[in-house]
């Protein structure tokens, strides 16, 4: 898996692209993913699964009649950005409305409701029905917190056949959700998966020992076990799932035994073998049960364990004909009187003449200069961020700061000399930011840039109280966004104390070098106390032990890219400037 590859950050784009030649006669790519070949006929539900690239056929595999309208293609295990979820979006809606669908993380979570925010106000109807299968992420008195792993596929499928069945949106959302409700997934793990170009995997196990409770993002188990059998494992996995059987549910279930990535048809057979004979035992009639690879974490060692309680209502659908280019069940209908859907147009939209006076276009080169300094520091620190974050996450940590930055610098350059002031300049940033980075790191930095931007604005070159005004908008919109807090391990636990430093030393009358300085000190300080710390947020939190003693690595990248930001963004500015009014823009 991790063999073929040209340059590793473009992996990602490479394989989408490929997939789509080779189907082409199923399904179109566009901008940020890709859509069924062909509109349906008549205004339909469009159902669009979405996530990371590295869990094919999840989730671009399963667009297709009785599946999916489209799929969201985030970077390897980092979702999607809000722009590629609205281009999806606008590609496959045909006038009944949309729905997102994934598994329940941060990262997705923020861009997919960013995405539905902006459809609603187009007057497109949006909702968003979120997968929470994986027992091991939280207790079942904390449901809402657990994340979406293999369970996705039997989610996907319930509402794919509802929307071709014709239900509204409503019905749709409503027998997803229920889908949900009675869906149970454990997995476990073997061995790690690795990212293309890595020199190694996200984690590691002793040799002889296994991982329970691993996630489809590479991140490890909850505990490590002596690798029992096949027939010892079949039990541990039967009895999980079977002590969080649903209240009055039913004798009938559908069953998905999932190969994570490297475990072989034989070895999921053999353990088949005890799986089913354990289920019918228990009372339980198997509805056209699945073995095989439907929601993988790359060239992980490992399988999971599904289980969908079935009603009247649900089996219906989990049995009705599909037909994508990965999975195919029956004989689905053809999409007679269907149109081909165009080619979408990649062309950006002009964005026209930029007004910045010519003392906030002198600033906006500082700006570039912050960020390409930022650029260098996360390169040199991309290996070190990604093996922090694999202690108790997926690893994307810098391969995601990196995909961030590049895409700032190259928006925050052209913006620059298309004559951008400032604001405009960081405003640019940001939304590139976001779009290229993914995850929940890059909807954070992308809305942060942004709400620096427009606090900074065009008008004049900021003073230091300006400086500090930017910083601390940058600081809301990541907390309100992110819902952290200091004492969470993440991001927040060394932005809060840079922010503080920075307004109470310019506030004191500190040269703005200084006070960066100073303020970028203590963000140091803040982030490498983290390790000792618990994760309260995001996917570090159902495996919060392992990362005590590691620093968080969103806290990390921060301190480290604002200390060489310091001197661009504040070197220029002259300490206790007073705030005159502003230059008004020319014409």
């Amino acid at each position: 898996m991790t063999k073929i590859f040209n340059d590793p950050s473009e992996f990602a784009e490479e394989a989408l692209a490929g997939f789509c030649d080779i189907h082409s006669g199923l399904v179109r790519q566009v901008p940020g993913g890709a859509v069924r070949r062909y509109r349906p006929a008549r205004p339909k539900v469009a159902v669009l699964a979405g996530g990371g690239s590295g869990h094919y056929p999840a989730f671009a595999g399963l667009i297709g009649t009785g599946f999916a309208d489209g799929a969201v293609v985030g970077n390897i295990f980092t979702s999607p950005s809000a722009q590629q979820a609205y281009s999806v979006a606008k590609a496959a809606e045909s006038g009944a409305g949309v729905v997102f669908t994934y598994g329940n993380y941060a990262g997705d979570v923020m861009n997919f409701g960013m995405a539905s925010e902006r459809l609603a106000a187009e007057g497109i109807a949006v909702e968003n029905v979120l997968v929470t299968d994986d027992i091991a992420s939280a207790p079942p008195s904390d449901m809402a917190k657990r994340r979406g792993i293999a369970g996705d596929f039997t989610v996907f499928k319930v509402m794919g056949a509802a929307a071709e069945n014709g239900a509204d949106l409503a019905e749709v959302v409503r027998l997803g959700r229920k889908a949900n409700s009675l869906t149970r997934t454990i997995g476990s793990a073997f061995a790690g998966c690795t990212f293309p170009g890595a020199d190694a995997p996200l984690f590691t196990l002793p040799e002889g020992q296994m991982g329970l409770g691993l996630g489809i993002h590479g991140e490890p188990g909850l505990h490590d076990t002596d690798l029992p059998s096949a027939k010892e494992l079949g039990q541990e996995l039967v009895a999980r799932l079977l002590s969080e059987t649903p209240p009055n549910a039913g004798d009938r279930i559908a069953v998905i035994l999932n190969g994570l990535g490297s475990t072989k048809h034989e070895e999921l057979f053999v353990l088949w073998a005890t799986v089913a004979p354990l289920l019918r035992a228990a009372g339980y009639t198997l509805v056209m049960p699945e073995v095989g690879e439907l929601v993988t974490s790359l060239d992980m060692a490992g399988v999971s364990l599904t289980v969908t309680w079935l009603d009247d209502e649900l089996e219906p659908l989990w049995v009705a004909p599909a037909e994508t280019p990965a999975y195919r069940r029956g004989t689905a209908a053809a999409e007679v009187g269907a149109s081909a859907g165009e080619d979408a147009d990649d062309a950006g939209a002009d964005a026209g003449a930029y007004s910045a006076t010519d003392a906030s276009r002198g600033y906006a080169a500082s700006c570039v200069a912050a960020i390409d300094a930022a650029r260098t520091s996360l390169h040199e620190a991309e290996e070190r961020l990604g093996r922090m974050d694999a202690i108790a996450g997926d690893g994307d940590h810098g391969r995601g700061m990196v995909r961030g930055v590049d895409a700032a610098a190259a928006a925050a350059a052209a913006a620059l000399e298309q004559g951008a002031g400032a604001g405009d300049v960081l405003a640019a940033a940001g939304d590139a930011w976001a779009d290229k980075a993914g995850g929940t790191s890059g909807v954070l930095w992308g809305a942060g840039l942004r709400a620096f931007g427009e606090t900074v604005g065009n008008s004049a070159a900021p003073g230091e109280r300006d400086l500090a005004a930017g910083v601390a908008a940058f600081a809301d919109r990541i907390i309100q966004l992110g819902k952290a807090e200091t004492g969470d391990k993440t991001m927040v636990d060394a932005l809060l104390p840079f922010t503080a430093t920075f307004s109470r030393k310019v506030a004191e009358g500190s040269a703005p070098v200084q006070a960066w300085a100073e303020a970028a000190a203590d963000a140091a300080t803040a982030a490498e106390a983290t390790a000792q710390l618990l994760p309260l947020k995001g996917r570090a939190r159902p495996l919060a032990e392992k990362s005590l003693g590691t620093p968080d690595p969103g806290a990390t990248s921060l301190a480290m890219v604002f200390r060489v930001m310091g001197p661009h963004f504040a070197g220029n500015i002259p300490a206790a400037q007073e705030n005159t009014s502003r230059e008004s823009i020319g014409a």
